[in-house]
């Protein structure tokens, strides 16, 4: 079955042109031209991921973006605009995005992007499920579970780091290699927009202190959790 794919983009020959290249290639593409509509049609029907352009009348893309994660914490948003700005990248990350991609691009390179999301991750163990201290991470399902805060689902991508961060526990892994596992490249995706989602994943691990994933400025990160005393 082909995978399902939500383009919202207010430029009709723009949408067009990806539209089309993303049928030829086997993906079932619904396009629209505003968020506003892009938020209806996402409420009507089932999509695999969303591409979601920025500047848009009516709803712009980080406010689609919000609406959706709202619903839905687990589909992959992919952010396609014209804007280059890192403020604009971090922005995006906020709001629920996953990736990235500025204008211009090469079709090749966006269907590269979305295979990435449709393998669900790119990083492949046998251990799905991990302890941290009063935590428990189930990685395929996206569900980090707090014995008295209760459930949070991770987004996509949020899941793949902290994933990497259990199979390397009490190892400083570098940015870098978080980047190439999990993004596939460590050149667009710049230092701050990484610390979004680890800055993220704190927020979500704060229920339990012995749980910290240190920062070793200019190198990368480490998880480390205590033992009970």
């Amino acid at each position: 079955m082909s995978a399902k794919i939500l383009l919202v983009e207010d430029d009709p020959s723009l949408g067009f042109v990806i539209k089309d290249n993303l049928g030829v290639k086997g993906y079932d593409v619904t396009l629209c031209s505003n968020g506003e509509e892009g938020f209806n049609v996402y409420n009507e029907k089932q999509f695999d991921l969303c591409i979601l352009d920025v500047m848009m009348p009516k709803k712009d893309g980080f406010t689609l973006a919000q609406q959706i994660r709202e619903k839905n914490q687990q589909i992959p948003i992919l952010f396609v605009t014209a804007k280059s700005m890192l403020e604009d990248k971090v922005a995006g990350f906020e709001s629920g995005g996953d990736d990235y991609i500025t204008k211009p691009f090469s079709i090749e390179e966006l269907c590269l992007r979305i295979e990435v999301f449709l393998r669900r991750t790119s990083i492949q163990s046998k251990e799905e499920n991990f302890s941290l201290g009063t935590f428990n991470f189930d990685s395929h399902n996206f569900t980090l579970q707090h014995q008295f805060a209760g459930e949070k689902t991770l987004t996509q991508k949020e899941a793949e780091v902290l994933k990497m961060l259990c199979e390397n526990k009490d190892r400083v892994l570098k940015r870098e290699e978080i980047l190439k596992a999990v993004w596939g490249n460590d050149d667009y995706f710049l230092g701050r927009s990484m610390d979004v989602f680890i800055s993220k994943l704190r927020k979500y691990l704060k229920e339990d202190p012995r749980v910290q994933i240190v920062n070793y400025h200019g190198v990368g990160f480490k998880l480390e959790v205590e033992p009970a005393s």
